[in-house]
């Protein structure tokens, strides 16, 4: 039985608005052993009204986790982590904060993908011959940003960042929710098979292994609509084939109640596909926990 959800969030991510405490709250009472917070940090990411996205206040975050981590003790076991947005660009940026604080854990996420991407940063390209000084990275979260596109269009690309993304940096412990933008895409999953993206998803997952990192198993594709997990069962499947092992389980949470979300269905799925068990980080180590 999985008892740990290490991937959520609250209001020291700039996209909850749920209280630290209440989320653990929400946890202690589902009877969960363990979990994990890792807010958003998110260097760069766009922002069309000049606002501050996705940059955590590290000193009040930290102090008010173990401030919880101290009152709650005795009911559940919190771990400090984060969720790094990587660009390859950023990396040194991303390693003086993993420097800098004693996480248990790390996540690396791919959300943007390098710009130019937008029409009105292609179209002041054509126009002046060099980039606009704002141009942005792409998002598969915002509407905008699949106007006249499919999934199809652009998984490759998505994909390729992972790659890029880990060969500029490699100091964090899971790689999440690896096929993200499907969750946002205008038809969801439908058509979107490992087969189809055989060759760059080999080299992500192989990348993924090299690197003794771990593979994120995101039960927030379920509240998505997709019927499946990020990444999906054939993406899960190939992993295993390939030789990964570290499977960690988050439900991406940012409210109470999406907090180990269809976790049952996510722990039939992994036991249908061979996994015997599944990952969570203390101190940057892994811990193997039986399914």
């Amino acid at each position: 039985m999985i008892t740990s959800d290490i991937h959520m969030h609250s209001s020291f991510s700039s996209d909850s608005e749920t209280p630290m405490e209440s989320m653990i709250q929400g946890a202690v009472a589902i009877g969960l052993k363990t979990i994990c917070f890792t807010e958003h940090l998110d260097y760069e990411y766009p922002s069309s009204d000049g606002a501050v996205l996705f940059e955590v206040d590290m000193a009040a975050y930290e102090k008010k986790l173990f401030e919880l981590k101290n009152k709650y003790k005795n009911d559940i076991e919190v771990l400090f982590g984060i969720e790094f947005g990587l660009l390859p660009h950023l990396a040194d940026r991303y390693a003086a904060v993993a420097e800098a604080h004693d996480f248990d854990f790390i996540i690396g996420s791919s959300h943007l993908i390098p710009a130019p991407w937008y029409k009105k940063d292609l179209d002041y390209i054509r126009e002046h011959g060099t980039a606009p000084k704002d141009m942005i990275h792409g998002d598969p979260y915002e509407t905008e940003f699949w106007e006249g596109r499919t999934a199809e269009d652009i998984c490759e690309k998505y994909f390729q960042t992972i790659i890029n993304n880990i060969a500029a940096y490699q100091n964090f412990d899971a790689y999440a929710h690896i096929d993200y933008l499907i969750r946002y895409a205008p038809e969801k999953n439908k058509g979107y098979t490992y087969e189809k993206h055989a060759a760059v998803l080999d080299k992500v997952l192989s990348t993924i292994i090299e690197h003794n990192l771990a593979l994120e198993i995101n039960t927030a594709g379920y509240k998505y609509g997709l019927g499946q997990p990020n990444p999906q069962a054939d993406i899960l499947k190939r992993y295993l084939e390939l030789g990964g092992e570290k499977i960690t389980i988050g439900a991406d949470a940012h409210k109470p109640e999406h907090i180990a979300y269809d976790f049952k269905k996510a722990e039939e799925l992994l036991k249908t596909l061979g996994f015997k068990y599944y990952t969570l980080f203390k101190k940057r180590q892994p811990v193997m926990l039986p399914l």
